[in-house]
C-alpha cells in the first residue's frame, strides 16, 4: 500500500488558516477534509493520517502522512500550497546499519498512580529535560533506531477541546509537545516501517507521533 508524505504551507493571512493553526482540533478536522467520507468510526487510523506543525523563520508548514492521497481540491481557495510525494522509495529503501537523520513531535508523558476505582482517570504528566530524553531512548528502540545525537526542543502545546461532561471546566486541553531532533542508525527496518507508519505516543490527533526520517551520512 502506497504511503503519502503531503506539505501543507497555509497562507497564515487568510482566517481560516491562522484559526486552524492556533487550535489543533480544527487543523486535525481540516485535515481529514482532504480525504473522502466513509472511513468508520476512527476516519484518522482507518486513513493512517499523521501530522505534525513545523514552524521555520519564514513560514509554518504542515506535514501530513497518510495511507490515502489527499486531495488538495478539498480546501478552501488559496487556503494552502500543498505539495504531495510517495514515501514508497525512503520505506523500501530502509536496512539495519543506514544512519538516518529524525525528527519527532512528541507528547511525552507519563501515567501517575493507578486506576483503583471504576471511572476514576490516570494522572498525566509531560516529562521534560532528562525525562524526556529517557522516553525518547526507549521509544526510539522499540522503534529500530539507536539514537547517536539529540537535539530537544519544548514546543508550545497543542490545544484541544475538553470532551462533554469531562471534568476541568470548558477551557482548552493542552497537550504538551517535544521536538527531538538528531541522528540515529537503524537497528530493525520492519520495526522502524512500523513506527513510521503507526506514529509514537499519545496524542495523534493532536499533531503528535509523526516521526520523520532522511537518509545520514
Amino acid at each position: 500500500m502506497t504511503t503519502w508524505l503531503s506539505v501543507l504551507t497555509p497562507d497564515r493571512r487568510r482566517p481560516q488558516a491562522a484559526a486552524d493553526l492556533a487550535e489543533a482540533d480544527r487543523l486535525h478536522r481540516r485535515i481529514m477534509q482532504l480525504f473522502p467520507a466513509g472511513l468508520g468510526e476512527r476516519p484518522r487510523h482507518g486513513s493512517g493520517v499523521l501530522f505534525r506543525v513545523d514552524e521555520e523563520p519564514s513560514n509554518v508548514n504542515v506535514l501530513l502522512q497518510s495511507g490515502i492521497e489527499p486531495e488538495p481540491g478539498r480546501l478552501p481557495d488559496g487556503y494552502a500550497h500543498v505539495r504531495v510525494r510517495t514515501l514508497d522509495p525512503l520505506l523500501d529503501a530502509l536496512r539495519p546499519g543506514l544512519p538516518v537523520r529524525y525528527r519527532l513531535v512528541a507528547n511525552a508523558t507519563r501515567k501517575l498512580g493507578r486506576n483503583t476505582k471504576q471511572g476514576e482517570p490516570l494522572t498525566v504528566v509531560p516529562l521534560h529535560g532528562a525525562d524526556a530524553e529517557a522516553w525518547w531512548a526507549r521509544k526510539a528502540q522499540e522503534a529500530g533506531l539507536e539514537v547517536r545525537t539529540l537535539s530537544m526542543t519544548p514546543l508550545a502545546p497543542a490545544l484541544g477541546k475538553r470532551a462533554p461532561g469531562r471534568a476541568g471546566g470548558q477551557g482548552p486541553v493542552p497537550h504538551a509537545r517535544t521536538c527531538f531532533d538528531g541522528t540515529a542508525q537503524i537497528l530493525d527496518a520492519d520495526r522502524l516501517r512500523a513506527a513510521l507508519l503507526g506514529g509514537i505516543g499519545r496524542a495523534k490527533s493532536y499533531g503528535c507521533g509523526l516521526l520523520t526520517i532522511a537518509p545520514g551520512r
